[in-house]
């Protein structure tokens, strides 16, 4: 008997018990639709995990930690000025740097008439905008005038304009930071995805935000290079600049953000892992129950078994028929799981914000171990029902 024959006697068997096989592959659906489901909703979580942390401005940044040993001759050393202008033009005349970002940050309260809101005021240079950007719902952008002229203009958040405003249209108002007045020229986009916390934010021109607050150093620095290649090179070379500038022993280092994000992802991806194996037992306990049925089949199905055998079929033909029978019954669940499971993580990406990442070798895996799963399951009773005695199973009632 051919192969297709014995596709076609196994949809024959699934037909004739269409309840008993639809509960049968429930494990094998549940099982590979979980699997399928919970690896492409963590590498989705993973890849906008990682887009959140590094972004796309190909930097490194820099930060200012002195050893244990500074700190105990100068307790005062976190007084002094992390980042100056002149740290700034330095880093700039590096070859491998193409631009630096430098940003200041300071809580405030800020006031428009009678109301008031805690606001995070952020000043900002050119560069920053260059390499990150400021999306803009309303208004206008910050310009290059802006920041060569130190102009009294800001761009604050939506969640800024909803709380202090009520969601009322502020372009053009004056709102004041300390005491100092500001015009909002633009409002940002509303933001989304897993590390979007709808805070309070005030971007001004770093000239402004110097003036507003009196100071003149830089609370953040990161660099972007002109070759991707590169940016390990430059961040290197920029943190060996300062500290000889600043006749520090390793106060400024370098942290790449790459790095971090890869391990991350490890982490990650060892989580996904741990959970999809804990929903990979349900795959267990269907092929289980896949046996459970196959040995009931083989029961109800002796006297067929006697009769093939007397018309000439071999032990090898009998165990190959529920083989098949076996497989079918799994690569049917198999496939309806792969439908389920990637629905479910479409309809959970598309909820939660992120790129769903059904991957094709996690499809093609779930599948082909729920056809093992129908081979390993279906080796006893297929083996069970070739052992059959021809002239036993004729008489079998």
């Amino acid at each position: 008997m051919s192969v297709w024959e014995n596709i076609k006697m196994a949809f024959s068997s699934l037909r004739a018990h269409k309840l008993r096989s639809i509960l049968t592959m429930l494990g094998i659906i549940i099982g590979v639709g979980s699997v399928i489901a919970v690896v492409a909703i963590g590498q989705g979580g993973e890849a906008v995990l990682k887009s959140q942390i590094v972004g796309e401005s190909n930097t490194i940044e820099l930060f200012y930690m002195p050893s244990d040993e500074e700190i105990e001759s100068n307790p005062n050393i976190f007084m002094e000025d992390p980042f100056t202008q002149g740290d700034i033009d330095v880093i700039e005349d590096i070859p491998e740097v193409d631009k630096v970002v430098a940003t200041s940050s300071q809580s405030a309260t800020v006031r428009h008439r009678e109301e008031t809101a805690d606001s995070t005021i952020s000043g900002i240079n050119q560069a920053y905008l260059d390499v990150r950007g400021l999306k803009i719902a309303k208004g206008r952008n910050l310009i290059s005038a802006d920041f060569l002229g130190g102009s009294r203009t800001a761009i604050v958040s939506e969640s800024f304009e909803e709380e202090l405003f009520d969601g009322e249209d502020i372009l053009g108002e004056v709102i004041y930071v300390g005491s100092q007045p500001v015009e909002v020229v633009g409002i940002l986009e509303n933001e989304t995805g897993f590390l979007a916390f709808g805070m309070n934010e005030v971007y001004l021109p770093l000239k402004t935000w110097q003036s507003i607050f009196h100071e003149t150093s830089f609370s953040e620095v990161s660099i972007q290079s002109t070759n991707p290649e590169e940016l390990q090179i430059a961040g290197e070379k920029a943190a060996d600049l300062l500290n000889r500038i600043h006749e520090k022993e390793e106060a400024y280092q370098i942290l790449n953000m790459e790095e971090i994000a890869e391990g991350i992802g490890k982490i990650t991806g060892i989580m996904t892992t741990i959970i999809g194996s804990i929903a990979g037992v349900s795959l267990l306990v269907g092929g289980i129950g896949v046996m459970n049925i196959m040995l009931v089949s083989v029961t109800e199905r002796t006297r067929e078994i006697g009769v093939r055998m007397s018309l000439g079929a071999n032990r090898g033909q009998i165990l190959f028929q529920f083989l098949i029978e076996s497989v079918t019954l799994t690569l049917i669940g198999g496939i309806i799981g792969m439908g389920l499971g990637s629905g479910t993580a479409l309809l959970v990406s598309h909820f939660a914000g992120w790129p769903p990442l059904v991957s094709w070798p996690v499809i093609v895996g779930g599948i082909l171990f729920s056809m093992i799963i129908g081979v390993v399951f279906g080796i006893l009773p297929a083996n069970k029902a070739s052992r059959l005695d021809p002239i036993e199973s004729l008489r079998y009632e």
